[in-house]
């Protein structure tokens, strides 16, 4: 028996073109398998696509907020900088956009421009150090346990967390030469000839071994004033490092002999120097910009005037704002290359050290 041709079997062209431009070879309709005509559906977006617009929604708050609070003040304090605009005329001026280098002439060639530069360097670098120093102390002595570390911890964050105005108060009343506590015991008990007004003194006498020495006075008062202040926060980085370190070395160097001191010096303290590395940037920064402790205590006063203050001084006793707004940009240039200097010259070291 003879079987007949298959549905659907391939034709040739004259069938093909019997069967009309809306069907295809088979019979059947063209436009897929689903029979409708038409040109073939647009793809969605890919994964990869919808995450980037999920993430970069989750980030638009963010990022408003950093353009809105950083990016434009910053934009406008360097406008500002380059005019010559003054509370008196804010409103008439404001955008004008009347550029000179007016404001920098003024700030770099005024008196006591060089002398705030070196106020400011010795305060932060000394500040920095001692506040680190304090705190590694801390952090070493509350590291193992003992009964009552819990309060010593927490009495330690004090200074830290406790109201700038407050502090600063019973420090201005520790401190004066007719009711302070210091001057009472330096002249009771010490053998002092005289009260010393701490904050108001520029320059004091110091003796030492029949050589009279000359001691800025408030500046050390205000730096130790600020290593006693921010020294916890150098503690708690410190401590939780410590926390995290591993007594296997410790132990073996106890077993070999090694003193305290050889073991700090040799297998503790190389362990910190990322976690020091990471505080001296930190303290350094905050420390060179910083104004409300040293105004609180001397109003910038007796040797303490720092570049912020000039700041400060420049805005409301001198209405000045183009000069605030170009001394503002001259402590930013000079704490970005104090910074370059750092990195390039002891975090390089630092990491090298690691390696090895």
């Amino acid at each position: 028996m003879r079987e007949g041709p298959v549905a659907g079997a391939e034709q040739g062209p004259e069938d093909r073109a019997k069967a009309g431009p809306g069907v295809d070879a088979g019979g059947g309709p063209k436009g897929g398998p689903g029979g409708k005509g038409g040109p073939p559906r647009r793809r969605g977006p890919t994964l990869a696509q919808q995450e980037a617009r999920a993430g970069l929604a989750l980030l638009s708050p963010t990022l408003i907020v950093v353009v809105t609070m950083v990016v434009l003040p910053i934009l406008w304090t360097i406008v500002i900088a380059f005019q010559d605009l003054r509370l008196r005329n804010l409103r008439t001026r404001l955008f004008d956009f009347e550029f000179t280098l007016k404001n920098f002439d003024t700030v770099l060639t005024s008196p006591g421009f060089l002398e705030g530069l070196k106020v400011t360097l010795i305060y932060s670098i000394v500040g920095t150090v001692l506040s680190i120093a304090l705190g590694l102390v801390a952090a070493l002595v509350v590291r193992k346990p003992f009964k009552g570390r819990t309060l010593v911890r927490a009495s330690m964050l004090l200074p830290y967390v406790a109201p700038v105005v407050a502090v600063t108060f019973v420090w201005q009343i520790m401190l004066n030469p007719e009711l302070g506590i210091i001057n009472a015991i330096g002249v009771d008990l010490l053998g002092w000839k005289e009260s010393i007004p701490f904050l108001e003194q520029r320059t004091g006498t110091l003796s030492i071994f029949g050589f009279d020495l000359g001691v800025p006075t408030a500046l050390i008062v205000v730096i130790l004033y600020q290593a006693w202040r921010y020294f916890p926060f150098s503690f708690l980085f410190i401590l939780a490092r410590l926390q995290a370190l591993p007594g296997e070395l410790d132990e073996a160097a106890r077993v070999d002999g090694a003193s305290p001191l050889q073991r700090f010096w040799r297998i503790t303290l190389p362990q910190l120097q990322g976690v020091i590395a990471l505080l001296t940037v930190l303290r350094f920064i905050w420390t060179f910009n910083e104004f409300d402790d040293i105004f609180l205590l001397t109003q910038g006063g007796a040797g303490t005037e720092v570049v912020s203050v000039r700041v400060f001084r420049y805005l409301t006793g001198r209405g000045d704002l183009g000069a605030a707004a170009a001394l503002s940009l001259v402590l930013a240039l000079a704490l970005a290359l104090f910074l370059y200097l750092y990195f390039r010259f002891f975090v390089g070291r630092v990491k090298e050290a690691d390696a090895i």
